[in-house]
C-alpha cells in the first residue's frame, strides 16, 4: 500500500509476543570495549617507550634536541597508527563482528589522516632539529638526510605515496574519481607503509633501542602483515575456491535493476546471514578485479544466493550483461545488518531505493509473531519500488505490515520524508506509521543522508541507540 499521512494513524497494535520467538541480545559491549582499549594501550606503550629512551629529558635540552625529540614521538605515533590502520581494514572477523565494517572503515579514514599528518610532522621536526644542530639550511639538511641515511629514500617515496592516498581520500577529491580508480590508487597505501620499514629498522633508534621496543615493533608489523594476508587474501581465496559460485540467472526487475541468482558448492557451510553483504568480483573479462559490495536480497537457503543490483555506474552496469555460468569471486560476508544484533521482538525495517534489498532478506529471515514486523519502503516514485512484489508476497506470508512512502524529499529540511508529509515532523510521521516505535529495533539501509535523517527520527521517537542498526556503503 502507498501510505499517506493524516490523522488516522497506523494499523492497530500488534498481538502479544509468542514465548517461542527467540530474540538475541545484540552485540556484546565488552568486545567493543576491549578492541578500543587495545588501540589506546598500543599508543600509550609507544609513548612509554619514547619516555624510557630519554624523550622527556631531550625536550628539556637544547632547541635542536627538543625538536628532534618531538619529531621522534610524532614518528613513533604515526608509525603505530599506520599499522593500526592496516588492522582496521584487515577484515579481522572478531573486530568486524564487534563494530561492523562501516564503522571500522570510518575509523580507518580518520586514523589514516592523523597518521599521514603525524608522519609529515615527524619529517619537518627532525629536519629542522638537525638543521639547527648543524648550522645548515633546512633544504640542504633534508637533501643530505635523503642521500646519506640508509632507507631514507625509500621512506620518502613511501611518505609521498601515503600523502597521495590521503589527498585522494578527501571528500571533494573522491567525488571526482570513479570508485574503481579510487580503490586501485588506495592500494598504494600498503606499498607506502611497507617502504617505511627499512628506514625504521636501519636508522630509527627508538625501534631497536631495547629488547622491549624490538619485540613490540616486530610483533606489530608481523601481526598486521599476517592479518592482511590471512583475512584479506587467504580467506576470500579459500571461500571462492571452496564454494565455486557461478551466475545461474540474471533476471530484470525494472529498467536498470536486475536480480542475480547464484549457485555453488556447499553453500550450506557458507557462514552468511540474511542482511549481510559480500564484495563481489565477476570473472567475466576486463575489470574482473574490481570488487563491489552488494547485499543479499534473499535469505540464504544453503542452495543459492541472490543479490539485486541497480545500475549506478562504477561497473554495476556490467552485471545486467553477465552470462549464466560466469564465475564469481567473493570476499565476506560482512556487515551487522542481520538478526543476530536484534534486541527486541518487534522490528521495523526501513529501506530507501535499492536499500530495500537487505531489508527484504531480513524480512524473509526474521522470527517474529504476526503483527510485530513493519516494513517502510521509501522511494521517489511508486514505479521505483522495484522490489515491492517480493516484499508484499513475503509480508503477506509472515504477517508483516508494509508502508510504501513515495514522493520527492522535503526540500527545506534534511528529512527522510516526501513533500506530501512536510506538514509533519520526522518523528510524528514515524510514530503515525509505527505508534509503538519506541519498542522496536529499527534496521536502516539507503543513502547516507536519508539514513542519518531516519536514524535521528528513530532516536527522538524513543528508540535506544543500540536498537538502531544501519549499513553505510559510502566511500
Amino acid at each position: 500500500m502507498v501510505r499517506t499521512f493524516g490523522s488516522n494513524g497506523a494499523a492497530s497494535a500488534e498481538a502479544s509476543r509468542r514465548d517461542d520467538v527467540k530474540v538475541p541480545q545484540g552485540r556484546p559491549g565488552w568486545k567493543r570495549d576491549l578492541t578500543g582499549s587495545l588501540i589506546w594501550a598500543s599508543l600509550l606503550f609507544v609513548v612509554a617507550l619514547w619516555v624510557s629512551h630519554g624523550g622527556v629529558q631531550d625536550l628539556g635540552g637544547s632547541r635542536s634536541d627538543a625538536l628532534v625529540a618531538s619529531g621522534r614521538l610524532s614518528g613513533l605515533l604515526a608509525s603505530d597508527l599506520m599499522l593500526i590502520q592496516m588492522l582496521l581494514i584487515a577484515r579481522i572477523p572478531w573486530w568486524e563482528r564487534a563494530w561492523g565494517q562501516d564503522r571500522l572503515l570510518a575509523w580507518h579514514r580518520v586514523v589514516g589522516f592523523v597518521s599521514v599528518n603525524g608522519m609529515v610532522l615527524h619529517i619537518v621536526l627532525v629536519t629542522v632539529g638537525y638543521s639547527a644542530a648543524g648550522d645548515s639550511t633546512v633544504v640542504s639538511e633534508f637533501v643530505s638526510m635523503v642521500q646519506d641515511y640508509p632507507g631514507m629514500l625509500l621512506a620518502l617515496v613511501g611518505t609521498l605515496l601515503l600523502i597521495m592516498v590521503a589527498v585522494l581520500s578527501i571528500r571533494r577529491a573522491r567525488r571526482r574519481l570513479r570508485y574503481e580508480s579510487w580503490h586501485l590508487l588506495h592500494l598504494y597505501a600498503y606499498l607506502g607503509t611497507g617502504l617505511a620499514l627499512p628506514h625504521q629498522l636501519w636508522t630509527g633508534g627508538d625501534f631497536l633501542a631495547s629488547p622491549a621496543a624490538t619485540l613490540y615493533w616486530w610483533s606489530l608489523w608481523g601481526t598486521a602483515l599476517a592479518c592482511v594476508l590471512v583475512w584479506r587474501v587467504g580467506l576470500p581465496l579459500f571461500r571462492t575456491l571452496r564454494h565455486r559460485l557461478v551466475v545461474e540467472l540474471v533476471a530484470p526487475e525494472a529498467p536498470g535493476v536486475v536480480s542475480v541468482y547464484l549457485t555453488g558448492r556447499r553453500l550450506d557451510r557458507l557462514p552468511v546471514r540474511a542482511g549481510q553483504f559480500f564484495v563481489w568480483r565477476f570473472l567475466d573479462g576486463p575489470g574482473w578485479s574490481r570488487g563491489h559490495p552488494y547485499s543479499l536480497s534473499a535469505a540464504p537457503d544453503g542452495k543459492s544466493l541472490r543479490i539485486t543490483v541497480q545500475d549506478l555506474g562504477d561497473g554495476s552496469s556490467r552485471v545486467a550483461r553477465m552470462a549464466p555460468g560466469t564465475r564469481v569471486a567473493i570476499e565476506g560476508p560482512y556487515g551487522l545488518l542481520h538478526a543476530g544484533v536484534r534486541t527486541r521482538s518487534k522490528v521495523t525495517l526501513m529501506g530507501a531505493g535499492i536499500g530495500m534489498a537487505p531489508m527484504l532478506s531480513l524480512l524473509e529471515d526474521l522470527d517474529h509473531e504476526p503483527g510485530e514486523l513493519t516494513v517502510i519502503y521509501r522511494v521517489g516514485d511508486v514505479s521505483q519500488a522495484v522490489l515491492l512484489p517480493h516484499v508484499e508476497r513475503t509480508a503477506a506470508r509472515k504477517g508483516a505490515r508494509v508502508h510504501v512512502i513515495a514522493g520527492h524529499r522535503v526540500r527545506d529540511r534534511n528529512s527522510w520524508l516526501p513533500e506530501s508529509a512536510a506538514h509533519l515532523t520526522d518523528v510524528q510521521a514515524l510514530q503515525q506509521l509505527v505508534p509503538d516505535i519506541d519498542e522496536h529495533d529499527v534496521f536502516l539501509c539507503g543513502g547516507p543522508g536519508w539514513m542519518a535523517a531516519a536514524r535521528r527520527a528513530a532516536l527522538k521517537a524513543g528508540v535506544p541507540a543500540r536498537a538502531v542498526h544501519r549499513e553505510r556503503f559510502s566511500w
